[in-house]
């Protein structure tokens, strides 16, 4: 397993879009490992998405399940994955590891289902809640070459530069 390099803004490829996965294979399953070895080395990572390494392969891995009181599924890797139904909206604070100096304030919706496979082709669907949304959906717009500054409400009051990157 590797620890991968992170693309961080403004590199132009973070705006890529990703193509599905059609392979699932042993390259799928080690590239999908040291993924995770790359979040897990993250400052406080609860998600990556495969274009963060550059990698245009349409794979997130989310993990809540440290913070307390969460609802979660627990460590999640999602391949293809598709939201098939949103409700609800919230603003909550975001940031990211392809945009390391700053948060910021980001509508999302509170309640998604969502369709997706596990690295060996399997199909599964989940509904989700709360943060644990939120980190999917974050997660899910690098599949599309979007970062949360794209989604912030307001760029002048509501990004903010990060003090101290939180461990």
């Amino acid at each position: 397993m590797a620890i991968l390099d992170i693309l961080r803004l403004p590199d132009p490829r973070l705006k890529q879009v990703s193509e599905p996965v059609e392979h699932f294979d042993d390259n799928l399953r080690a590239f999908v490992a040291d993924l995770e070895e790359t979040r897990l080395a993250g400052p406080a990572a609860v998600g990556i998405a495969a274009p963060q390494v550059g990698r245009f392969q349409r794979i997130v891995i989310v993990d809540v399940s440290g913070r307390p009181k969460t609802p979660n599924h627990g460590h999640l890797i999602l391949v293809n994955p598709e939201i098939v139904h949103w409700e609800g909206y919230a603003i909550g604070r975001e940031g990211c590891l392809s945009v390391p100096d700053y948060t910021g304030n980001v509508i999302r919706a509170t309640g998604i289902r969502l369709k997706a496979q596990d690295p060996d082709g399997r199909e599964h669907e989940y509904a989700m809640e709360g943060y644990e949304a939120r980190a999917v959906q974050h997660e899910m717009d690098h599949l599309d070459g979007l970062l949360f500054v794209d989604r912030v409400v307001s760029r002048r009051t509501d990004l903010y530069r990060r003090k101290v990157y939180q461990t």
